[in-house]
């Protein structure tokens, strides 16, 4: 009876106190996102989190990486290390300022990590893995293969040469996430193709900048990224920001973009391209510039797959924002079919959701 009482209890300060930095929402709608990009600011929501979640935040460990040897370990990859495996408490790995040049796994039998930068003076995690060396997915500078990873005030960087079309294997990952309920907040993601390889499971973002040139953020996650940025680098003569990997219409994997912002010059940008047969991203409340090219979407080269796409968009601005000259296939979407995509329900929210620790 102690134990229920206590879970209850974490459970109330959790979703009703702590979930700063998360949408008001009217009373009517407890979890659709507002219109107003300025009502984006903090929430009282209920809901019911996961008996495992609950558990581990009852009990945390910080544990400090410090480059000049004040902390616990000197790099980011000892202090994963160090997590042990069935691990069921929460992990915040502290990091220092300044640069981690470090290839980092976090396997999946290692739920329950944060990995924490100052805000301030945010770290840099950086690597120069390439396609070429390690495969694609397997190139990134951090990869995450467990669940209910969060990450806060991070730069996450890979630092090989820009693709030239010439060179083969030369994509090259910052970021690849595997793990379910995975949150990142105020992060910013470098690279140039196939920056972040948003892969599976339900996850969400939060004031992220993630930047790039071709298919930079591709995979079949469900997620919903709120309040952040998608920079086209420029310089090359096409650039498509989504490539999103919904092999059918019964999937359920998705991109949603909420009060976002698409910037960079030059109509060069698809936003998004046909890469597997059934992709499904959405832009709500999103700022475009006149990066993105007039029609929009990309069929990539194959029409039989316009019948099962689906790319819509929803009270975009901006000069990128051209409903008229869309491509057939995309969707200009009314209220009541963009509402499931601008719900934390999308994600789940309320069973794992929770804001960035104070550390």
């Amino acid at each position: 009876m102690a134990r229920n009482l206590r879970e209850r209890a974490i459970q109330g300060i959790f979703l009703s106190c702590l979930l700063v930095g998360l949408p008001t929402i009217s009373l009517a709608d407890p979890n659709t996102i507002p219109a107003d990009v300025n009502q984006v600011n903090g929430c009282e929501r209920k809901g019911t989190l996961d008996p495992a979640l609950v558990n581990a935040e009852s009990s945390q460990k910080i544990i400090r990486v410090r480059k000049d040897g004040s902390g616990d370990f000197k790099t980011v990859t000892e202090a994963v290390k160090s997590v042990p495996a069935g691990n069921t408490q929460r992990i915040i790995i502290s990091i220092g300022p300044g640069v981690y040049w470090e290839k980092i796994t976090i396997e999946r039998t290692k739920p329950f990590i944060t990995l924490y930068g100052d805000p301030k003076d945010m770290p840099t995690l950086k690597f120069d893995g390439t396609a070429a060396q390690y495969g694609t997915v397997y190139s990134g500078t951090l990869s995450v293969y467990s669940n209910y990873f969060v990450a806060a005030n991070l730069i996450i960087a890979n630092a090989a040469p820009r693709p030239d079309g010439k060179r083969l294997g030369a994509q090259a990952l910052a970021l690849r996430i595997l793990g379910e309920k995975a949150a990142l907040y105020n992060c910013r993601l470098l690279g140039f193709q196939d920056t972040f390889n948003d892969d599976t499971g339900k996850h969400f973002f939060k004031d992220c900048y993630i930047e790039g040139t071709v298919d930079f953020v591709f995979g079949d996650g469900r997620s919903l990224y709120l309040n952040s940025e998608l920079h086209v680098i420029p310089g090359d003569r096409v650039a498509m920001i989504t490539a999103q990997g919904r092999q059918n219409q019964n999937d359920n994997g998705g991109y949603s973009f909420v009060h976002c912002r698409v910037t960079g010059t030059g109509q060069i940008a698809f936003l998004g391209r046909a890469w597997m047969p059934a992709p499904r991203v959405i832009f709500s409340y999103t700022t475009m510039s006149d990066v993105v090219r007039p029609e929009g979407w990309s069929d990539n080269f194959k029409p039989q797959v316009q019948k099962t796409v689906f790319y819509g968009e929803y009270q975009s601005v901006g000069p990128g924002a051209q409903a008229n000259s869309r491509v057939k296939y995309a969707k200009a979407l009314a209220y009541g079919q963009v509402q499931e995509y601008i719900s934390l329900d999308f994600i789940e929210a309320a069973k794992w959701l929770l804001p960035p620790p104070r550390v």
